[in-house]
């Protein structure tokens, strides 16, 4: 096969979803389709069953939701799938965040019976500035739902986002039978198996067919007629254009519990999304060259290797406790053992140990593609956001940073423990679980952990409990605002700056983040705006200021 195929066939894409929708029951049955799980898993049933293949955390089995983001991959229908699932929970939505920048696409799994709810409106937005395609799955409908009509009309009110049914369902709750295929024109019917373990036995025949008129009751017939000549007269035709362009998404229906509709949604996601697309490389000072590069788009068929680091997972194979490092390849081909360039630290590094990645499970991979994600074990100076090159006019920034909502300190009770609460919160800090700062005045021995949600904090205490054996302490810092603060050049003298010149309310402190950019925190927005008012020549920003520029 050509590099030209092998880069057309790549599908790359993650699942959004507010909590609960069902996200990683159809990360899971997407797999037992692409015959990738002989036996799904139960995700209502955990205890009893074995866990799914996506949450391999044990935290995550216990609270029954997805904390880390997951990649799969596997092949379906000709295509090399790369499928990340992520965490729906709004404390764990950075992890998600930077997920998106590794995809191509992204299908959103809605709950038919509540609808848009807010955590998808806000990975939604996300994924509308990234210009993202996205395709929706309205999950659940084998439990009552809300009028199928009032759905794609919520999309198009509350989203702004232009909607065309692909599929369409055959009742809902107890009287779910199946879907109708607007394009092939075909209904398919549906035979619940125990606990949607396996393949749903399916009857492909057309509307007019007795066995349909048969499957479902009057009301359901008229009402599905009724509708689906509404929507041929005065719906938005498909447009795969429109589509590919984020500015429509298609529309599917069924139950990812029962089986019911997975093997036409990921048959016509994956016909109708997006290979990899090209990146945006920002300009870079090379050793050598008298001016840095500038500005450029690469190219997927670039001969050049290249990828970016989005996220960073250590102790996934409890055996080893190793630290896998997953990056998007954007250019070029990847060969193990290849020799390239650490971007950030100018270093040559060969790339030995590389993984194609099955949840928690792993298998050396030897060659991968744009598109490809591949996991690297064995390199601890890489950080999320490295570029990894054999052209070192390409460099990748494509890791967004988030202003932190929540505060608190940690600090280690047991000085026995102290390594391996070092390594530990070391490590759990390289991976971007919580941004840290320091802090004046801080308490001693203490570290102020910032994150988007207090749930991220719990995951901090029990990874370190559980994988590295050290206990540790949370102590409620007394902030709920960060800001990085740009000082005025003139202000900064030899021996730095002094922060007493400055006016602020009590309760305000300053800072640094690892990089050494100054912050202040705030206990609440009266004291931000007493900073503004009395400190006119300082510039806040809620985001690092090199993002700002």
């Amino acid at each position: 096969m050509s590099p030209a195929q092998e880069i057309a066939r790549r599908r790359t894409f993650a699942i959004i979803s507010h909590p609960d929708a069902g996200k990683t029951t159809l990360t899971e049955k997407f797999l037992l389709y692409g015959n990738a799980l002989h036996l799904a898993g139960s995700v209502t049933a955990r205890k009893n069953q074995r866990a799914t293949a996506s949450d391999w955390m044990e935290l995550e089995k216990q609270r029954g939701i997805s904390i880390s983001s997951t990649v799969l991959q596997f092949d379906f229908a000709g295509c090399a799938v790369n499928l990340l699932d992520t965490p729906g929970h709004k404390d764990f939505s950075e992890d998600t965040y930077r997920v998106l920048t590794a995809v191509d696409a992204a299908l959103m799994v809605i709950d038919a019976a509540k609808g848009v709810e807010a955590q998808t409106r806000k990975l939604f937005e996300v994924c509308r500035r990234r210009g993202v395609p996205i395709f929706t799955f309205m999950n659940k409908c084998d439990r009552p739902t809300r009028d199928p009509l009032d759905l794609l009309d919520e999309l198009e009110s509350v989203l702004g986002l232009q909607s065309s049914p692909v599929v369409w369902p055959l009742g809902s709750g107890p009287s779910f039978r199946g879907v109708f295929d607007r394009r092939s024109r075909e209904v398919h019917l549906f035979e619940r198996v125990p606990g949607g373990a396996f393949r749903a036995p399916e009857s492909v025949t057309s509307l007019d067919d007795p066995a349909v008129r048969k499957k479902l009751d009057d009301d359901t017939y008229t009402a599905v007629k009724e509708q689906l000549e509404m929507l041929d007269g005065a719906g938005h035709p498909y447009d795969l254009d429109a589509v590919r362009h984020g500015r429509q998404t298609p529309v599917f229906f069924g139950s990812a519990v029962n089986n019911f509709g997975i093997e036409l949604l990921l048959n016509g996601f994956l016909h109708d999304s997006v290979p990899p697309a090209p990146r945006h490389s920002v300009s870079v000072t090379v050793p050598g060259l008298a001016q840095p590069t500038t500005d450029r788009v690469v190219p997927v068929n670039d001969p050049k290797f290249s990828g970016f680091i989005f996220k960073i997972q250590a102790n996934m194979d409890p055996k080893h406790r190793d630290r896998i490092a997953f990056l998007r390849v954007c250019s070029g081909k990847f060969e193990r053992d290849m020799v390239v360039t650490h971007q950030r630290t100018g270093k040559q590094v060969r790339l030995s140990s590389s993984h194609k990645l099955f949840g928690q499970e792993r298998e050396t991979v030897d060659e991968a593609w744009p598109g490809d994600v591949i996991g690297l074990v064995g390199h601890d100076a890489f950080g999320i956001g490295d570029t990894l090159t054999d052209d070192r006019t390409i460099a990748y920034d494509e890791i967004p940073r988030f202003p932190p909502e929540v505060f608190t300190y940690i600090s280690n009770p047991s000085a026995g423990d102290a390594k391996k609460y070092r390594a530990g919160l070391e490590q759990l800090l390289q991976e971007g679980v919580v941004q840290s700062f320091t802090a004046r005045n801080a308490p001693p021995g203490a570290t102020l952990l910032a994150a988007v949600g207090p749930l991220q904090f719990e995951v901090v205490q029990w990874r370190l409990q559980s994988e590295y054996n050290a206990e540790s302490r949370l102590t409620p810092a007394p902030w709920t605002l960060l800001k990085w603060v740009e000082i005025p050049p003139d202000l900064i003298g030899p021996k730095g700056f002094d922060y007493s010149s400055i006016v602020v309310a009590s309760g305000v402190s300053f800072g640094a983040d690892k990089f050494g950019h100054p912050v202040v925190l705030f206990p609440n927005e009266w004291t931000e705006r007493y900073f503004i008012e009395k400190n006119p020549g300082f510039t806040l920003h809620r985001l690092p200021i090199e993002q700002t520029k």
